[in-house]
């Protein structure tokens, strides 16, 4: 590694080599690129001060700094000092650590090597174990970190000093070995807000969020990385409620939010579907630098179409000054969700035909849906054979599933058997049910019983493709084999799903009812107003819709049941809690029935109201006595 040497100028006696120094440090620090960083090299040069290590090793840094590659330059540089110090040493293995592509010569781990067999030895620094560790970690290399930890151990106890325990706690997490990332927290006997972060920013990752949060509770120097981690660690596991408190409680700290923290909260909001929420969050984003990111703007679009505010989402993209793949994706499938199947399809044309923005998979998702949802099946032929053959997107299984649901919804049950059967990949569950799906409202038992053998081995323990098996017998009149489909449901331990419906007051609070509800606070004065208001509609020609009762049963008893569905006692709450004119909205778990369904469309105009639901497949909005489906759902 050494060149030879040649003779060079000696030092100017007009200036202190005090001075010359901080000149000379001076100007690496205000150097522009590699240009002057090489003049300054030549002024150490012309002094004859190469020799000095600190000098060097601040060059060595500079040119890392401009990824300048490790050889030839920096490495000559490096070796035209006679005696290597810890520091300049150091700064040789930094700068092998963060140059792409690595030298396999000139490896951090090799560099510590010969650092080690030089003569005299050169004695490592705390901040090279920090370095090498940061190599394992970068390699994902568990075995290169053990050994530098038992290095680190072994060369002066440096395992104890606070910014390498830090740096072992990092590169561990990164090798996936939290156990030992925990051992060696438990091991410290000073922590920062490093040690404490790193740890319970980790576990959130992994979806640990019982140890991420213990964690987060005890440490008593909470940064805003913790915060932020812990948010969007719930909003991501599918606990919006907790991230929603914590990002509250963020903010009662006084901590500055981050643009990460606000699309976490902004997730959970979506998750929600808390129309109220997503008022709220508006106003505190509109207060913050990042209403116009992207990233903020699309998962605003993705949070208002989730909450049933459309309207509101599509001003949000409208706004916008940027966007993308993702952006579009959002509003596409958000409108195709709320049935306004021709917007999502004009939307997808304005995006392939006006910008440079490629569609991805989940854009075609979304187009695909839009299509299902208003039965447009040609439509829907001509999307997947452009996504294939346009774009070279090889469809997946969600796209086969959109195809699938698409030819059912439609009543082609037999065309959607024949393409789930002509995959070129095994049919995941999504796909086997939605062609289920399509047998219960079609009615088609045979087909209902092959789709559902398939997921009774792919999902043995999902209650809902049992359910949906006896219903689609129950509608064929099968009471036999809707009586072997339940025999089986209790021979597994398996129990149905309470239909249940949610729905705000007019202070945001949200109450849930299931059906055949009596144990609301209000419960007297929810059933009397139900009792009115289909009063006044089958004085205005409602019928019952009978057949949405699945059970065996004479027709006054089936009247009864459909009484108590869980989004009509919504819907009565409601009208009870909410003013004149306001819309009133609900969320249920499972398929709205055709009977509710008639109930909110003709309830819409007897109250002049308008009624949104979103049950478990897509939006309706009901108004003036008609519902954005089309009546086809």
């Amino acid at each position: 590694m050494r060149a030879p040497t040649f003779p060079l100028p000696a030092p100017s006696p007009l200036l202190p080599l005090p001075a010359l120094d901080g000149l000379l440090v001076a100007a690496i620090d205000a150097a522009a690129g590699p240009r002057h960083l090489r003049a300054v090299h030549a002024v150490i040069l012309h002094f004859g001060l190469h020799h000095r290590c600190f000098l060097v090793a601040k060059l060595l840094r500079g040119l890392s700094h401009y990824r300048v590659p490790l050889h030839p330059y920096p490495l000559r540089l490096f070796s035209l000092v006679p005696s290597p110090n810890p520091f300049l040493w150091t700064a040789l293995i930094h700068s092998a650590l963060i140059l792409q592509p690595r030298l396999p010569d000139y490896h951090p781990l090799r560099l510590y090597s010969l650092m080690r067999r030089q003569w005299p030895p050169s004695p490592p620094l705390s901040f090279t174990f920090t370095a090498l560790l940061k190599s394992a970690a970068a390699d994902l290399c568990l075995a290169n970190g053990l050994q530098i930890h038992a290095q680190s151990i072994s060369t002066g106890g440096f395992d104890a000093d606070l910014f390498v325990q830090n740096t072992l706690i990092s590169m561990y997490v990164e090798c996936c070995d939290l156990a030992s990332a925990h051992r060696v927290f438990d091991g410290m006997s000073i922590r920062d807000a490093i040690s404490w972060t790193s740890l319970t920013v980790a576990y959130t990752k992994t979806g640990d969020l019982s140890s991420a949060e213990g964690l987060f509770e005890r440490s008593p120097a909470k940064d805003v990385v913790a915060w932020t981690a812990m948010v969007t660690g719930y909003a991501q596991n599918a606990m919006p409620k907790k991230a929603l408190t914590t990002f509250e409680r963020m903010r009662e700290a006084g901590v500055v939010i981050d643009e990460v923290a606000l699309v976490g909260a902004v997730s959970a909001i979506a998750q929600l579907g808390a129309a109220k929420h997503a008022v709220w969050i508006r106003d505190i984003v509109d207060g913050t630098g990042f209403r116009q990111t992207v990233v903020m703007g699309s998962a605003m679009v993705d949070m208002f179409a989730k909450c049933g505010l459309i309207d509101e989402a599509r001003q949000v993209f409208d706004e916008m000054m940027n966007r993308n793949v993702y952006t579009y994706s959002a509003m596409i499938v958000g409108l195709a969700a709320h049935g306004r199947a021709h917007e999502a399809i004009a939307l997808f044309k304005e995006m392939v035909g006006k910008t440079d923005v490629k569609p991805n998979h989940v854009t075609f998702i979304g187009v695909l849906t839009a299509c299902s949802h208003a039965g447009m099946v040609e439509v829907g032929r001509y999307y997947f054979h452009l996504m294939k053959y346009e774009y070279g997107i090889v469809p997946s299984p969600d796209h086969y599933t959109c195809m699938v649901d698409l030819f059912g919804r439609a009543g082609l049950v037999e065309e959607a058997l024949e393409l789930v059967r002509s995959m070129p990949m095994e049919p995941h569950g999504g796909v086997w049910g939605a062609l289920l799906g399509a047998c219960r409202i079609h009615v088609k038992p045979e087909i209902a019983r092959i789709a559902a053998n398939h997921l009774f081995e792919l999902e043995p323990d999902r209650i809902g493709n049992y359910v949906l098996l006896s219903n689609t017998y129950a509608s064929a009149g099968m009471w036999d084999e809707v009586s072997k489909v339940r025999k089986l449901m209790r021979a597994r331990g398996l129990k149905k799903n309470p239909s249940a419906s949610w729905t705000e007051d007019k202070d945001g609070s949200v109450h849930e009812f299931f059906a055949g509800d009596g144990l609301h606070p209000r419960t007297h004065e929810i059933k009397d107003t139900l009792e009115d208001l289909l009063g006044k509609l089958k004085l205005e020609g409602y019928d019952p819709v009978l057949s949405s009762v699945l059970y065996d049963i004479n027709d006054n008893e089936k009247e009864k049941l459909l009484k108590g569905h869980s989004e009509k006692l919504a819907l009565a709450f409601g009208l009870l809690t909410t003013g004149a004119g306001d819309t009133i909205r609900i969320v249920k778990n499972l398929r709205i029935c055709e009977d509710c369904h008639l109930v909110m469309r003709l309830a819409s105009r007897a109250v002049n109201r308008e009624i949104v639901v979103r049950d478990n497949m897509r939006f309706h909005h009901f108004k003036d006595g008609a519902c954005s489906c089309g009546e086809f759902w």
